[in-house]
């Protein structure tokens, strides 16, 4: 399953997480790709549903993918499994007020990347850290 996940970055160098509805864990927006999607586009329309703001796909910069299977194979609250494949991307330029969509998710706001307010989703765990890499050397992380 492709998808896309965006570290939105604020004032402070802070980093936009939320807390998800049925698990209760922290994560950074994210979302699976809908047919005819583009990554960037999957990117930019998750980003929309789940907090309000709105991002243009050309100010979305690709940092990293996430693909092996034990980091990013998930398995949903009704036991569907699902192998998925992402693009992350950085998102500098966006607009708006953070509005969290409350069917997914609890609560949201902006902290450091390296103090997150509560326990991490396990994939936003390692995007975290492929983030902190690539601003580390300036480039492309995968895993």
């Amino acid at each position: 399953m492709p998808g896309a996940q965006v570290v939105v970055v604020g004032v402070g160098e802070r980093v936009l997480f939320q807390r998800r509805r049925d698990s209760g864990l922290w994560e950074i927006p994210a979302g699976a790709a809908e047919p005819g999607s583009s990554f960037r586009g999957t990117a930019a329309r998750e980003l929309f549903e789940e907090s309000g703001l709105r991002v243009r796909e050309e100010d979305l910069v690709p940092f990293a993918s996430l693909s092996e299977p034990e980091v990013h194979e998930i398995t949903y609250p009704n036991g569907d499994r699902m192998h998925c494949f992402a693009l992350c991307f950085e998102a500098r330029v966006w607009e708006g007020e953070v509005q969290v969509e409350p069917e997914e998710v609890i609560e949201a706001g902006f902290w450091a990347v390296d103090q997150p307010p509560g326990e991490l989703q396990p994939q936003t765990e390692v995007v975290l850290g492929l983030y902190q890499a690539y601003l580390a050397t300036g480039r492309f992380q995968g895993r």
